[in-house]
């Protein structure tokens, strides 16, 4: 059986990583826990943007871990696909705004 691109997150793996840098990790763990805390966006607002995030990363760990986070603080599918719409949007917009680039470069003018 071929080896996954992306392989299952085990505890043992979980683990390992953790015990190759613990203070790290830590101090990710913690820097997650804060960013993520109501604030002056709520939590599940948060969420819904970590989701769209995760999509233009294409981060699949990100994308399950942070749509089942959005669902537990209340966002709905149809918000969860509406924040992956914009987040479609944004990596398409990127294209289209970059577009001036070449089009600039294909002026006649030396570059």
């Amino acid at each position: 059986m071929p080896h996954p691109v992306y392989p299952a997150t085990t505890k043992e793996l979980a683990a390992h990583r953790t015990d190759l840098a613990p203070e790290t990790h830590a101090a990710f763990q913690a820097f997650s826990k804060q960013v993520f805390a109501d604030g002056a966006l709520p939590e599940k607002t948060k969420q819904l943007i970590a989701v769209a995030v995760a999509h233009v990363t294409q981060c699949p760990y990100c994308i399950r871990s942070h749509t089942k986070l959005a669902q537990r603080k209340g966002a709905g599918e149809q918000e969860i696909m509406e924040a992956i719409w914009v987040a479609a949007e944004m990596r398409a917009g990127g294209a289209y705004a970059h577009s001036v680039i070449a089009l600039d470069a294909t002026s006649g003018e030396p570059s």
